[in-house]
């Protein structure tokens, strides 16, 4: 990017030109069936990630040859069921690569090799339930990913509130930039959290729930509507879109 900028500063490039040219080297097209950012990380800071829910095993599987033959870089499969992970094992080799598979976030990562990352930050994630496990699991893998030391506490919703204090007075004690807060049914923790502290909260809703709350509907409306200032709140059992911001935050200064 640096070349092409000097090239358009001097004079060897028009303003199209060097669009064109930062177009086409952003993008990896894999036989018509996928177009991968291979750039993503240089603009934004995290790579681009493969989202495997409904997508073809085969498209999945040339996808995942494709980047790992053209990039260096960790690769994240989202939404991966442990059936798809074993076909994956089995297709590229359980030696071939590192795999690192959380079942209950069905997440895996891919490295080339292990790198040992600086903790840049400490990300504090909570849960209401024991059923939310699943998606804050998503996030502290992504927060982990980018560089955080992620402080977990689980099951310390509003149903209990004394389980909530002493967690939260410890992760501030330990200097969390973010708390990542995951509720279902009502979807009241994020709002209890934010009014506790001073560092940005994100409200993740998910989709634990009956009858009026079924599908974590109810969740997203009530951290949405909250009269608690300084939360975010992302799309429903988003646990990666939760994790990636918290990532952007801790890397804003």
């Amino acid at each position: 990017m640096k070349d092409i900028l000097e090239r358009l500063v001097n004079g060897e490039l028009n303003i199209e030109e060097a669009e064109n040219i930062l177009k086409s080297e952003n993008i990896l097209e894999f036989d018509d069936i996928a177009k991968y950012d291979i750039k993503r990380s240089q603009r934004t800071g995290f790579s681009e990630a493969i989202f495997a829910y409904s997508k073809d095993y085969d498209d999945l599987l040339l996808i995942i040859k494709r980047y790992l033959e053209n990039n260096d870089d960790d690769l994240i499969i989202t939404k991966l069921s442990f059936e798809r992970y074993e076909r994956i094992l089995d297709d590229l080799g359980k030696d071939s690569f590192i795999f690192e598979y959380n079942k209950r976030a069905q997440i895996l990562v891919i490295r080339k090799q292990q790198k040992q990352k600086e903790i840049i930050a400490k990300v504090g994630i909570i849960t209401a339930g024991t059923s939310d496990i699943n998606v804050a699991e998503e996030a502290r893998v992504i927060v982990e990913e980018g560089g955080c030391e992620a402080i977990t506490s689980y099951d310390i919703g509003v149903a209990g509130i004394h389980r909530l204090f002493p967690q939260i007075a410890y992760m501030i004690k330990q200097g969390v930039r973010v708390l990542i807060v995951c509720a279902g049914m009502e979807g009241a923790l994020p709002s209890v959290v934010a009014g506790l502290v001073d560092v940005p909260v994100i409200g993740v809703p998910t989709s634990v729930g009956y009858g009026v709350g079924e599908g974590g509907r109810v969740a997203l409306d009530a951290m949405l509507q909250s009269c608690a200032p300084g939360i975010a709140v992302v799309n429903i059992d988003n646990g990666f879109g939760a994790g990636v911001f918290a990532l952007t935050i801790v890397n804003s200064d």
